[in-house]
């Protein structure tokens, strides 16, 4: 196992179990303790975990939401790829649900050229940015409005989806695992994507690397609701081959190839 892997693979047990020993990472990483203490001491450098006697323990609690600016620039090229590859899963004519989220965004900005498309959405943001195209008939929940998240929330958005149904879903988290499922921040937000799923016959989620294995603080869904995960995340990733053994399908994006690097002919 990688470097990077093992360190990403440790963060899924803090996010999961709210603290790690160094002996129990050793014996299920299979190497030294040492080795353990570097990467607790690396990930405590990048703001990610905190040391403690013997082990360690998440850097950030369960509830705390990073603001939608920050998130917007967390993994940005992959959000933008999962994005499009999700945009692709659209069939002309499809009515859509896409939920409030970076990665949702990146999505809506790649819709083009869809004849007869509905969107349903909770997001100020994604309907901003489908308004630029007319050929797409979008419908805005009501609600609140969560400040600076952009996202509407509240009884009227929840009852929004009550009488709809629609294709598929297209939902965004803050973390997923095998055990908790799909998870998120806030309680109201989590009200409406639970609402939305069940208004789907198709549940889509776009996760970039980074939430697979965090745990936030309420659960949205078990892992059998989802059909289908959109990420950037290896196959080798544990986590991808627990959710693939669950009958989840996995779409994986490709990475970008730098922008220096130049096929030699």
């Amino acid at each position: 196992m990688s470097t990077d892997l093992r360190r990403r693979s440790i963060l899924s047990v803090l996010s999961r179990d709210g603290e790690a020993r160094i002996s129990d990472l050793a014996k299920s990483f299979k190497t030294s303790e040492m080795t353990i203490r570097r990467d607790l001491e690396a990930l405590e450098l990048e703001g990610l975990a905190r040391r403690i006697r013997g082990g360690a323990i998440p850097a950030i609690n369960r509830s705390y939401e990073p603001p939608i600016a920050l998130r917007a620039n967390e993994a940005h090229s992959a959000k933008a790829r999962i994005g499009r590859a999700a945009a692709d899963l659209l069939r002309d004519g499809e009515t859509a649900i896409i939920d409030v989220g970076t990665t949702t965004l990146e999505m809506a900005k790649a819709i083009s050229g869809r004849q007869a498309l509905t969107v349903v959405t909770s997001s100020l943001q994604v309907a901003v940015e489908l308004s630029k195209r007319p050929e797409i008939r979008t419908l805005v929940s009501g609600g609140l409005v969560r400040p600076g998240e952009m996202s509407l929330v509240g009884a009227r958005a929840e009852e929004s989806y009550a009488d709809l149904n629609c294709d598929s879903v297209f939902l965004g988290v803050a973390g997923i695992s095998p055990e908790k499922g799909l998870t998120e921040y806030n309680l109201d937000d989590t009200r409406v994507k639970q609402r939305a799923i069940k208004a789907a016959q198709r549940c889509i989620v776009l996760a970039d690397a980074t939430k697979l294995g965090r745990v936030a603080f309420a659960t949205v869904a078990a892992i059998s609701q989802v059909d289908v995960l959109i990420t950037d995340a290896l196959p080798t990733n544990p986590i991808i081959r627990a959710l693939e053994d669950a009958d989840v399908e996995v779409i994986h994006v490709e990475p970008e190839m730098p922008a220096n690097t130049k096929e030699k002919k």
